[in-house]
C-alpha cells in the first residue's frame, strides 16, 4: 500500500509541486519537509510564531493519516541560522513532541524554498500495530 494524503488547506501542493505531502505506506508514514509558510504564502517574521506554524501544519498532516506526534520516530530539521534560532525552535518543538523523543538530526543550511523561512521539518512516523490506516 502506498497512498498520498494532504490537508484541504494544502490540497494544491501535489499538483503544483509534484510531491506527496504525506506518503502513507501502511506501517510507516513519511511527511515531506514542512516550513512555516501559510496557505496565503506569508511567513511570520517572529521565529517562534513561524516554528509554531510549521509544527501546526505537521500536526494537521499527521492527523490526516490518523497519527499524532507520539507516532513520530524520526525528525530531520533544516535551519537557516541554526545556532541563532535553535533555542526558540526547541522551545516550540517541546510544545508538540514529548518523550519518548524521536531520533532527531538538525542541519544548518543557507536557504530554504520560501524566502524568509527559517526551518523545514521532515518526519517519519510509525503506525502502531493496533492502529489501522484511515479509510
Amino acid at each position: 500500500m502506498k497512498r498520498m494524503l494532504t490537508t484541504p488547506e494544502f490540497a494544491s501542493y501535489p499538483d503544483d509541486w509534484h510531491f506527496s505531502p504525506v506518503l502513507d505506506c501502511g506501517d510507516f508514514v513519511f511527511l515531506s519537509g514542512v516550513t512555516g509558510t501559510r496557505t496565503d504564502l506569508s511567513v511570520a517574521e517572529d521565529p517562534e510564531t513561524q516554528f509554531r506554524d510549521a509544527f501546526g501544519f505537521l500536526d494537521a498532516y499527521l492527523a490526516v493519516a490518523g497519527l499524532t506526534f507520539d507516532d513520530v520516530v524520526e525528525m530531520t530539521t533544516y535551519h537557516v541560522d541554526l545556532r541563532r534560532h535553535l533555542g526558540a525552535f526547541i522551545k516550540v518543538k517541546d510544545e508538540f513532541v514529548r518523550a519518548p523523543y524521536p531520533a532527531w538530526t538538525a542541519v544548518g543550511v543557507t536557504e530554504l524554498i520560501t524566502e524568509g523561512t527559517l526551518a523545514e521539518i521532515r518526519v517519519i512516523a510509525r503506525r502502531k500495530p493496533e492502529r489501522e490506516p484511515p479509510a
